[in-house]
């Protein structure tokens, strides 16, 4: 009896010098640490940066380590393929992952179809169209009426994907407005930001893709300056626009970014409603991974952003919260990408 006493009492003391936690920390479904990769090779870019905010609290949440991993997206689908159910490994993209099927850009399959799509995490809503400050064309209906009236005006785009879906719809907002006339708005198809710059800045161009984090600075060059640019269209929601902080980005506000979306700056999408671009990130995991581990990160990051901490931080990088839990984002992805099917194949 001595001997018993002795032991209950010896456990009742290491129960209570061990810590009760509470929450996913206690419970963790992901065994080691957490990879996430990327559909972009640079660490420098509004990919990295936004997915680099989400992981970090992400890992706070569940009490893990998270790498971010920026290996383009050949690579990110192939390691979310090859990485099997665990939950090691997931990968977070933007619309890009399925406007490259779309486009039937080499390496790009149907996300609905290859993997499982989970939550929506942030808008980039600087997705843009400029002209250089000499531009006859004020506003982005200006460019729609030269091609109307025959004119040849050059965009320089990258194509497959976010840069070139502004394109299309353009091209297809012409072919309502004055139909037979959309092949004046001529594709000059090119590669990074810094060469739809240059083709602007050598008259190559007359209209470029770009976006407001790497354009802004151009738009406070005088007139004078042969890099000076302007703003004409932002393809984003007004109410996306609406929810950026006051001071916009750069030296440029959100009452002046407001003027360059809808219904300002219209591009019809058909002869009831106008085309609008949300550049959304969202996550993409396994084909095979269980409802339940999907459910984990769902959970994870709605107490993250229920807490309220992230989405400052986004603010403060001219990223907009956008968070939707897997079975709504999945839902509202593939509506997303059925309208934008419409319009890619109204140009062909």
């Amino acid at each position: 009896m001595k001997r018993l006493l002795m032991s209950l009492g010896l456990f009742f003391f290491v129960f209570a010098l061990t810590p009760i936690t509470d929450g996913m920390a206690a419970d963790k479904m992901i065994k080691g640490n957490l990879r996430v990769v990327i559909g972009s090779k640079s660490t420098g870019g509004d990919t990295y940066q936004n997915s680099s905010i989400v992981a970090t609290e992400l890992g706070k949440q569940l009490d893990i380590n998270v790498k971010v991993d920026a290996v383009g997206a050949s690579a990110a689908f192939k390691a979310i393929e090859q990485s099997g159910a665990s939950g090691n490994t997931v990968m977070i993209f933007h619309d890009q992952s399925y406007l490259g099927y779309l486009y039937g850009v080499k390496g790009y399959e149907n996300i609905f179809e290859k993997y499982i799509v989970g939550p929506t995490v942030a808008i980039n809503p600087g997705n843009a169209y400029l002209v250089p400050k000499s531009s006859p064309y004020q506003t982005i209906e200006d460019v729609m009426a030269a091609c109307g009236k025959g004119t040849k005006v050059r965009v320089a785009i990258q194509p497959g994907g976010v840069s070139e879906i502004g394109f299309s719809a353009l091209k297809n907002a012409i072919k309502i407005k004055f139909p037979g006339m959309e092949g004046n708005l001529v594709a000059v198809n090119t590669g990074s930001q810094s060469d739809k710059n240059q083709l602007l800045f050598d008259g190559q161009a007359d209209l470029i893709n770009g976006s407001v984090q790497a354009n802004e600075q151009y738009t406070r060059l005088p007139s004078s300056d042969q890099k000076a640019m302007r703003f004409v269209w932002l393809t984003a929601r007004n109410k996306t626009i609406a929810q950026a902080n006051p001071e916009g980005m750069g030296e440029t506000n959100r009452e002046a970014l407001l003027q360059f979306v809808d219904p300002t700056a219209a591009v019809p999408f058909d002869d009831k409603t106008n085309f609008t671009f949300d550049k959304e990130f969202f996550f993409l995991y396994n084909k095979d991974m269980s409802p339940e581990l999907v459910a984990y990160f769902d959970e994870a990051l709605t107490a993250v952003f229920a807490a309220g901490k992230i989405q400052p931080i986004q603010k403060k990088s001219f990223f907009i919260p956008d968070f939707l839990p897997s079975a709504e984002s999945q839902a509202y992805l593939k509506n997303k990408m059925a309208q934008y099917k419409e319009i890619i194949e109204a140009i062909r």
